[in-house]
């Protein structure tokens, strides 16, 4: 990039000094350190105080001033890579973003489009040789954008979940007995959906063929031999995410009698949600205070059965409890605690080690024809799991087991991007399928419950003959004894 690069798309006129020198063009008042122009001062507790990266703690303005601009991560980026555009790419975002937080973009709102179409895969962090963490770089850009979270549904479904879990859980049910009478169904033909402005509703509500009236967490407590009983030895503490909860309780059923066969005793965490919805979509305070809960209650059962793993089987969720301590940067007694914590959670993809995922059932095996491995992005670029799930699958499935071309490419679920950017969502999703489509798989495996429900969605309309399957549901489908 030759001295100054003039780009003008929305609105936006940024001027962006070549690398190296940006520092000198600063003005000398204190920053970037003290000021920071992205949001004022009093809004500081809407934000992380610092970002935890490879290369040390970072202020946001210092972690963003880390990306160069080489264009490593363009290569990897879907919406640059369906879009050719600049500022839908990875370090458009992190220069957006830093000059939002120098005060030389001319509207903040400008950077919209660019914040809110990012799917937070992380594959641009792992392409990056600095590391550069542009999903949290980018989540704080979006804790400045007016009404970012301050939406009725947003604060309604987060402080509900948070403050009152039961209602929470009286509402889904009515809504999936709603579901049972077809009434949704009817809504997305008459175009309901697309009336209300949100056509990725019906894709959503259509993903899930079954849904539960009694919650995984309802079963677990019922279960005598996950009690938390003070002095009972324990290998494990099964953490149950709200996909798994809430939605698909088979996977949380899999993931227990799956633990239960190849480790021993364990405890159910009896856990509140996680956080991360709250996490990335505007709501941080409440985040920390999921953070809080889960922290607490994992403290407790430390003191009453000693060191453990904390296992969860969705790997977004996985990932986000292991970044609990850069919630707390700014608080130095729950940053020791959050780390503590989230030094103990794994994610069952990378617990279950070869020698003891068990023998297949032959019919099973048969049954599940050619399988592939679809890499959740907040399982290989969250996580760094990669071969501990390809290796249990490549003994179970043999020479049925085939490598998924662009396996770590993303499925365009992103939690809730299905239906707040289904367009481009959708197109993600196609790249996908025919990937899929090209190793003729039958089974494709998955870590993360967005994934399950984005992939088998498109499944049934382009290649109808495949099913997406959780990891969990999968290994115990195969070994275990009918």
């Amino acid at each position: 990039m030759n001295g100054q690069e003039q780009e003008q798309e929305h609105d936006i006129i940024v001027d962006i000094p070549a690398a190296g020198e940006a520092e000198a063009a600063l003005p000398r008042r204190g920053f970037p350190n003290d000021v920071n122009e992205l949001y004022p001062h009093e809004q500081a507790g809407r934000h992380l105080d610092t970002l935890l990266t490879d290369l040390g703690e970072r202020r946001l303005y210092d972690a963003a001033s880390q990306c160069n601009r080489c264009g490593y991560c363009e290569n990897v980026c879907p919406t640059y890579m369906l879009t050719g555009r600049e500022t839908l790419s990875s370090r458009g975002r992190n220069q957006f973003v830093r000059l939002l937080v120098e005060g030389r973009a001319k509207d903040p709102e400008a950077a919209r489009e660019a914040l809110n179409t990012c799917m937070l895969c992380g594959a641009c962090t792992s392409s990056c040789y600095a590391k550069v963490p542009t999903p949290d770089i980018v989540l704080e850009g979006r804790r400045a954008l007016n009404g970012y979270g301050d939406n009725f549904f947003a604060r309604a479904a987060i402080n509900t979940l948070l403050n009152a879990p039961a209602i929470f859980g009286f509402w889904l049910k009515l809504a999936y007995l709603v579901k049972k009478t077809g009434l949704p169904r009817l809504a997305a033909k008459m175009g309901l959906y697309d009336f209300l402005g949100m056509p990725g509703l019906a894709d959503a509500e259509g993903a899930v063929d079954k849904v539960p009236l009694r919650f995984a967490a309802e079963t677990l407590r019922a279960d005598e031999e996950l009690r938390a009983v003070h002095g009972k030895p324990v290998n494990w503490a099964y953490f149950v995410p709200c996909g798994p909860n809430l939605i698909y309780t088979e996977v949380s059923e899999a993931t227990v009698r799956v633990l239960k066969a190849r480790f021993g005793p364990g405890v159910f965490v009896d856990n509140a949600c996680c956080g991360l919805m709250a996490n990335n979509y505007g709501r941080l305070e409440e985040a920390r205070e999921f953070a809080r809960k889960n922290i607490v209650r994992f403290e407790e059962l430390r003191a009453a059965h000693g060191d453990f793993k904390v296992i969860a089987d969705c790997s977004s969720c996985a990932a986000f409890m292991k970044s609990y301590e850069q919630l707390f940067t700014a608080d130095a007694e729950w940053r020791t605690r959050a780390k503590a914590f989230a030094d103990a959670v794994c994610d069952i993809l990378e617990f279950l080690p070869p020698e003891k995922a068990g023998v297949s059932d032959p019919e099973a095996l048969k049954k599940a024809g050619k399988v592939t491995y679809h890499d959740s992005c907040r399982a290989c670029h969250g996580q760094g799991i990669r071969q501990e799930p390809r290796e249990v699958l490549r003994k179970l499935a043999g020479k049925a087991y085939r490598e998924l071309p662009e396996s770590d490419w993303c499925c365009g679920g992103a939690g809730a991007y299905a239906f707040t950017e289904p367009e481009l969502s959708a197109k993600v999703l196609d790249r996908k399928l025919r990937n899929i489509a090209s190793v003729q798989a039958d089974t494709v495996i998955v870590g993360g419950t967005s994934c399950l429900s984005q992939i088998n969605a498109g499944l049934k309309t382009a290649y109808p003959s495949a099913r997406a399957v959780h990891y969990s549901v999968f290994v115990d489908e195969l070994t275990r004894k009918k």
